[in-house]
This record gives C-alpha cells, structure tokens and sequence, in this order.
C-alpha cells in the first residue's frame, strides 16, 4: 500500500490502470481531452499492486484514479465528477491543468 499512495502522491493525477480494460482507456482518454497529462500506473504485471488499491478501499480495483494525491474513485466516480463540473475543478486545484 506505501508504493501505491507514494506513487500516487508524486504527480497531480495518477491513474492505475490494465491495458485491457475499456474503462480505463476511456477514463485516459478523458484526462488527454481535458488537457491534463496523469502519470499511468499499468498494473498488468503486478498483482500485489492491483491487491493493494482493493485494500485502499478501490472497488472496483481499476482504474484507480487519483487527483492531488486523494483517490477519487473508480471509472463510475470520475464520469460522475466530470458530467457535474467538478473534475475539472480538481484537476485545475490539484494543477494537472492549467487556466
């Protein structure tokens, strides 16, 4: 769990994430379109990781996103952020982007 929130703590937005997951490439997808560029944390390889976040409370596990170092939720939680406005809000607090 120490390298899951030092990783998550060392950039503005952090997104964990399988290469096989369709949520996760269109939750990527959706930071790229809003200007901001999160650190990928692909965990295809790494079970203990994908553990880890379920202990830190992700569920589901992937993708695990996380914003000025405070996990934000799932792919559900990130969409919902975003359709009310605050995603952006987060991100411009957390300085991911910038206007």
């Amino acid at each position: 769990m120490d390298r899951v929130t030092d990783l998550a703590s060392k950039k503005a937005a952090v997104i964990f994430t399988k290469s096989s997951c369709c949520m996760c490439h269109s939750i990527k997808a959706l930071f790229y379109e809003l200007g901001a560029s999160p650190a990928i944390h692909e965990v295809d390889h790494d079970a203990d990781m994908e553990w880890a976040l379920r202990r830190l409370g992700c569920n589901p596990a992937l993708p695990a996103v996380f914003i000025g170092g405070k996990y934000v939720g799932s792919a559900r939680d990130v969409i919902s952020l975003h359709v009310d406005g605050t995603l952006k809000q987060k991100l411009i607090e957390a300085r991911a982007i910038w206007f």
